[in-house]
Protein backbone atom coordinates (compact mmCIF):
# COMPACT_ATOMS: atom_id res chain seq x y z
CA UNK A 1 0.00 0.00 0.00
CA UNK A 2 2.80 2.39 0.94
CA UNK A 3 4.70 1.44 -2.22
CA UNK A 4 1.62 2.19 -4.32
CA UNK A 5 1.23 5.62 -2.70
CA UNK A 6 4.90 6.36 -3.32
CA UNK A 7 4.59 5.39 -6.97
CA UNK A 8 1.54 7.61 -7.37
CA UNK A 9 3.36 10.59 -5.88
CA UNK A 10 6.57 9.95 -7.85
CA UNK A 11 5.59 12.10 -10.90
CA UNK A 12 4.72 14.99 -8.59
CA UNK A 13 8.06 14.74 -6.81
CA UNK A 14 9.92 14.57 -10.14
CA UNK A 15 8.17 17.70 -11.40
CA UNK A 16 8.91 19.54 -8.13
CA UNK A 17 12.58 18.56 -8.23
CA UNK A 18 12.87 19.66 -11.86
CA UNK A 19 11.23 22.99 -11.05
CA UNK A 20 13.56 23.46 -8.08
CA UNK A 21 16.56 22.67 -10.29
CA UNK A 22 15.48 25.28 -12.86
CA UNK A 23 15.40 27.87 -10.07
CA UNK A 24 18.35 26.85 -7.91
CA UNK A 25 20.94 26.06 -10.60
CA UNK A 26 20.92 29.56 -12.21
CA UNK A 27 21.03 31.16 -8.75
CA UNK A 28 23.94 28.98 -7.72
CA UNK A 29 25.72 29.77 -10.98
CA UNK A 30 25.26 33.50 -10.40
CA UNK A 31 26.44 33.35 -6.76
CA UNK A 32 29.56 31.33 -7.56
CA UNK A 33 30.18 33.35 -10.74
CA UNK A 34 30.31 36.49 -8.63
CA UNK A 35 33.30 35.03 -6.78
CA UNK A 36 35.23 34.48 -10.02
CA UNK A 37 36.85 36.72 -12.57
CA UNK A 38 35.87 36.84 -16.22
CA UNK A 39 38.74 34.55 -17.18
CA UNK A 40 37.54 31.86 -14.80
CA UNK A 41 34.01 32.15 -16.14
CA UNK A 42 35.17 31.52 -19.69
CA UNK A 43 37.42 28.55 -18.73
CA UNK A 44 35.53 26.99 -15.79
CA UNK A 45 31.97 28.33 -15.85
CA UNK A 46 30.37 25.57 -13.75
CA UNK A 47 33.20 24.80 -11.31
CA UNK A 48 34.16 26.36 -8.01
CA UNK A 49 36.14 29.60 -8.07
CA UNK A 50 39.91 29.15 -8.06
CA UNK A 51 40.98 31.49 -6.66
CA UNK A 52 37.97 33.09 -4.95
CA UNK A 53 37.47 36.79 -5.78
CA UNK A 54 35.37 38.30 -2.95
CA UNK A 55 36.26 41.82 -4.13
CA UNK A 56 33.42 41.64 -6.64
CA UNK A 57 30.95 41.62 -3.75
CA UNK A 58 32.82 43.83 -1.29
CA UNK A 59 33.28 46.60 -3.88
CA UNK A 60 29.52 46.67 -4.47
CA UNK A 61 28.70 46.64 -0.75
CA UNK A 62 31.11 49.53 -0.24
CA UNK A 63 29.40 51.59 -2.95
CA UNK A 64 27.10 54.38 -1.83
CA UNK A 65 25.10 54.28 -5.06
CA UNK A 66 23.91 50.73 -4.31
CA UNK A 67 22.42 51.75 -0.97
CA UNK A 68 20.81 54.83 -2.54
CA UNK A 69 19.12 52.64 -5.15
CA UNK A 70 18.09 50.18 -2.43
CA UNK A 71 16.54 52.99 -0.40
CA UNK A 72 14.72 54.33 -3.47
CA UNK A 73 13.29 50.88 -4.23
CA UNK A 74 12.13 50.46 -0.64
CA UNK A 75 10.48 53.89 -0.49
CA UNK A 76 8.71 53.43 -3.83
CA UNK A 77 7.64 49.88 -2.97
CA UNK A 78 6.28 50.75 0.48
CA UNK A 79 4.38 53.87 -0.62
CA UNK A 80 2.97 52.07 -3.66
CA UNK A 81 1.79 49.20 -1.46
CA UNK A 82 0.19 51.52 1.09
CA UNK A 83 -1.75 53.32 -1.65
CA UNK A 84 -2.82 50.11 -3.40
CA UNK A 85 -3.94 48.26 -0.28
CA UNK A 86 -5.58 51.28 1.37
CA UNK A 87 -7.60 52.40 -1.65
CA UNK A 88 -8.41 48.84 -2.73
CA UNK A 89 -9.66 47.89 0.72
CA UNK A 90 -12.07 50.83 0.75
CA UNK A 91 -13.27 50.15 -2.81
CA UNK A 92 -13.60 46.41 -2.21
CA UNK A 93 -15.61 47.08 0.96
CA UNK A 94 -18.04 49.23 -1.00
CA UNK A 95 -18.34 46.67 -3.81
CA UNK A 96 -18.77 43.76 -1.40
CA UNK A 97 -21.05 45.12 1.34
CA UNK A 98 -23.16 47.86 -0.28
CA UNK A 99 -25.83 47.59 -2.96
CA UNK A 100 -25.98 50.67 -5.18
CA UNK A 101 -26.91 51.43 -8.77
CA UNK A 102 -24.07 50.77 -11.20
CA UNK A 103 -22.06 48.68 -8.74
CA UNK A 104 -21.44 45.78 -11.10
CA UNK A 105 -20.71 48.12 -14.00
CA UNK A 106 -18.05 49.94 -11.99
CA UNK A 107 -16.59 46.66 -10.80
CA UNK A 108 -16.44 45.44 -14.40
CA UNK A 109 -14.47 48.57 -15.32
CA UNK A 110 -11.89 47.67 -12.69
CA UNK A 111 -11.80 44.10 -13.99
CA UNK A 112 -11.21 45.39 -17.54
CA UNK A 113 -8.15 47.15 -16.17
CA UNK A 114 -6.49 43.73 -15.85
CA UNK A 115 -6.59 43.37 -19.64
CA UNK A 116 -5.09 46.81 -20.32
CA UNK A 117 -1.40 46.42 -21.29
CA UNK A 118 0.89 48.80 -19.44
CA UNK A 119 3.08 49.35 -22.52
CA UNK A 120 0.10 50.77 -24.44
CA UNK A 121 -0.37 53.51 -21.85
CA UNK A 122 3.26 54.57 -21.56
CA UNK A 123 3.10 57.45 -24.09
CA UNK A 124 -0.04 59.19 -22.75
CA UNK A 125 1.21 58.43 -19.23
CA UNK A 126 4.53 60.12 -19.98
CA UNK A 127 2.73 63.20 -21.34
CA UNK A 128 0.45 63.30 -18.28
CA UNK A 129 3.37 63.02 -15.86
CA UNK A 130 5.24 65.74 -17.74
CA UNK A 131 2.19 68.00 -17.55
CA UNK A 132 1.99 67.59 -13.77
CA UNK A 133 5.75 67.94 -13.30
CA UNK A 134 6.21 64.39 -12.02
CA UNK A 135 9.11 63.36 -14.26
CA UNK A 136 12.31 62.67 -12.31
CA UNK A 137 10.07 62.36 -9.25
CA UNK A 138 9.44 59.19 -7.27
CA UNK A 139 5.73 60.04 -7.18
CA UNK A 140 5.76 59.74 -10.97
CA UNK A 141 6.48 56.05 -10.44
CA UNK A 142 4.40 55.49 -7.29
CA UNK A 143 1.08 56.88 -8.55
CA UNK A 144 0.96 54.96 -11.89
CA UNK A 145 2.08 51.76 -10.16
CA UNK A 146 -0.71 52.18 -7.63
CA UNK A 147 -3.26 52.86 -10.37
CA UNK A 148 -2.29 49.74 -12.32
CA UNK A 149 -2.20 47.66 -9.14
CA UNK A 150 -5.75 48.55 -8.04
CA UNK A 151 -7.81 46.19 -10.29
CA UNK A 152 -6.30 42.89 -9.18
CA UNK A 153 -6.18 43.92 -5.52
CA UNK A 154 -9.81 45.06 -5.53
CA UNK A 155 -10.92 41.77 -7.08
CA UNK A 156 -9.03 39.71 -4.49
CA UNK A 157 -10.24 41.73 -1.50
CA UNK A 158 -13.83 41.93 -2.72
CA UNK A 159 -13.97 38.13 -2.94
CA UNK A 160 -12.62 37.85 0.60
CA UNK A 161 -14.93 40.53 2.03
CA UNK A 162 -17.99 38.90 0.48
CA UNK A 163 -17.07 35.64 2.19
CA UNK A 164 -17.54 37.19 5.65
CA UNK A 165 -21.05 36.41 6.85
CA UNK A 166 -23.77 39.02 7.27
CA UNK A 167 -24.28 37.88 10.86
CA UNK A 168 -20.91 39.36 11.80
CA UNK A 169 -21.88 42.73 10.34
CA UNK A 170 -25.29 42.63 12.01
CA UNK A 171 -23.72 41.86 15.38
CA UNK A 172 -21.31 44.78 14.96
CA UNK A 173 -24.19 47.09 14.02
CA UNK A 174 -26.14 46.03 17.11
CA UNK A 175 -23.06 46.85 19.21
CA UNK A 176 -23.13 50.38 17.80
CA UNK A 177 -20.60 50.15 14.96
CA UNK A 178 -21.10 52.42 11.99
CA UNK A 179 -20.32 51.17 8.49
CA UNK A 180 -16.80 52.54 8.69
CA UNK A 181 -16.46 51.24 12.24
CA UNK A 182 -17.33 47.75 11.05
CA UNK A 183 -14.81 48.09 8.23
CA UNK A 184 -12.00 49.37 10.48
CA UNK A 185 -12.57 47.38 13.68
CA UNK A 186 -13.98 44.11 12.41
CA UNK A 187 -13.49 43.56 8.70
CA UNK A 188 -9.84 44.58 8.36
CA UNK A 189 -8.62 42.44 11.30
CA UNK A 190 -10.52 39.45 9.91
CA UNK A 191 -9.05 40.09 6.46
CA UNK A 192 -5.46 40.25 7.68
CA UNK A 193 -4.34 37.18 5.67
CA UNK A 194 -5.82 38.62 2.46
CA UNK A 195 -4.30 42.04 3.17
CA UNK A 196 -0.91 40.42 3.74
CA UNK A 197 -1.22 38.53 0.45
CA UNK A 198 -2.05 41.57 -1.68
CA UNK A 199 0.65 43.59 0.12
CA UNK A 200 3.29 41.03 -0.81
CA UNK A 201 2.07 40.94 -4.42
CA UNK A 202 2.09 44.75 -4.63
CA UNK A 203 5.55 45.27 -3.19
CA UNK A 204 7.07 42.50 -5.32
CA UNK A 205 5.53 43.98 -8.48
CA UNK A 206 6.88 47.41 -7.56
CA UNK A 207 10.32 46.03 -6.70
CA UNK A 208 10.64 44.27 -10.07
CA UNK A 209 9.26 47.14 -12.16
CA UNK A 210 11.84 48.29 -14.68
CA UNK A 211 10.01 49.91 -17.59
CA UNK A 212 8.20 52.70 -15.72
CA UNK A 213 11.23 53.89 -13.68
CA UNK A 214 13.29 53.76 -16.87
CA UNK A 215 10.88 56.17 -18.57
CA UNK A 216 10.25 58.47 -15.59
CA UNK A 217 13.55 58.66 -13.68
CA UNK A 218 16.59 60.28 -15.31
CA UNK A 219 18.45 61.46 -12.20
CA UNK A 220 20.81 58.70 -10.94
CA UNK A 221 19.96 59.71 -7.36
CA UNK A 222 16.35 58.57 -7.93
CA UNK A 223 17.13 55.26 -9.66
CA UNK A 224 15.78 51.99 -8.32
CA UNK A 225 17.72 48.71 -8.14
CA UNK A 226 16.57 47.40 -11.56
CA UNK A 227 17.85 50.62 -13.16
CA UNK A 228 21.03 50.30 -11.14
CA UNK A 229 21.60 46.81 -12.51
CA UNK A 230 21.20 48.10 -16.08
CA UNK A 231 23.58 51.00 -15.45
CA UNK A 232 26.11 48.72 -13.79
CA UNK A 233 25.91 46.28 -16.69
CA UNK A 234 26.64 49.08 -19.15
CA UNK A 235 29.56 50.32 -17.07
CA UNK A 236 31.17 46.89 -16.61
CA UNK A 237 30.12 45.32 -19.89
CA UNK A 238 33.31 43.27 -20.21
CA UNK A 239 33.40 42.15 -16.55
CA UNK A 240 30.70 39.48 -16.46
CA UNK A 241 31.69 38.22 -12.99
CA UNK A 242 31.22 41.65 -11.40
CA UNK A 243 27.84 42.00 -13.14
CA UNK A 244 26.77 38.62 -11.69
CA UNK A 245 27.84 39.80 -8.24
CA UNK A 246 25.77 42.97 -8.59
CA UNK A 247 22.72 40.99 -9.71
CA UNK A 248 23.06 38.62 -6.73
CA UNK A 249 23.44 41.45 -4.21
CA UNK A 250 20.40 43.19 -5.74
CA UNK A 251 18.34 40.01 -5.31
CA UNK A 252 19.17 39.53 -1.62
CA UNK A 253 16.73 42.15 -0.19
CA UNK A 254 13.85 40.72 -2.23
CA UNK A 255 14.70 37.16 -1.15
CA UNK A 256 14.89 38.21 2.50
CA UNK A 257 11.54 39.96 2.23
CA UNK A 258 9.95 36.93 0.61
CA UNK A 259 11.41 34.68 3.28
CA UNK A 260 9.80 36.82 5.98
CA UNK A 261 6.47 37.23 4.15
CA UNK A 262 6.16 33.67 2.83
CA UNK A 263 4.04 32.44 5.74
CA UNK A 264 1.62 35.36 5.41
CA UNK A 265 1.39 34.85 1.64
CA UNK A 266 0.66 31.14 1.95
CA UNK A 267 -1.86 31.63 4.76
CA UNK A 268 -3.64 34.33 2.75
CA UNK A 269 -3.89 32.14 -0.33
CA UNK A 270 -5.08 29.20 1.81
CA UNK A 271 -7.71 31.34 3.51
CA UNK A 272 -8.89 32.65 0.15
CA UNK A 273 -9.21 29.16 -1.31
CA UNK A 274 -11.02 27.93 1.79
CA UNK A 275 -13.57 30.76 1.57
CA UNK A 276 -13.96 30.24 -2.17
Amino acid sequence: MKLRLKLRSLPTHVVLWLAAAFIVVPLLYAVLGGFKNTGQLSVNALGLPDPWVPENYTDILASGSFYQQLLNSVIIGVLTTVLIVGLSALAAFAFARFAFRGREFLFTLFAIGLMFPFAVAILPLFILLKTFGLLDNTWGVILPQAAFGLPLTIIILRTFFRGISKEVEEAATIDGCSAFGFFWRVLLPMARPALATVSVLAIVASWNNFFLPLVVLNDPNTWTLPLGVQQFQGEYLSDTAKILAYVVVSMVPALLFYGVAERQLVSGLTAGSTKG
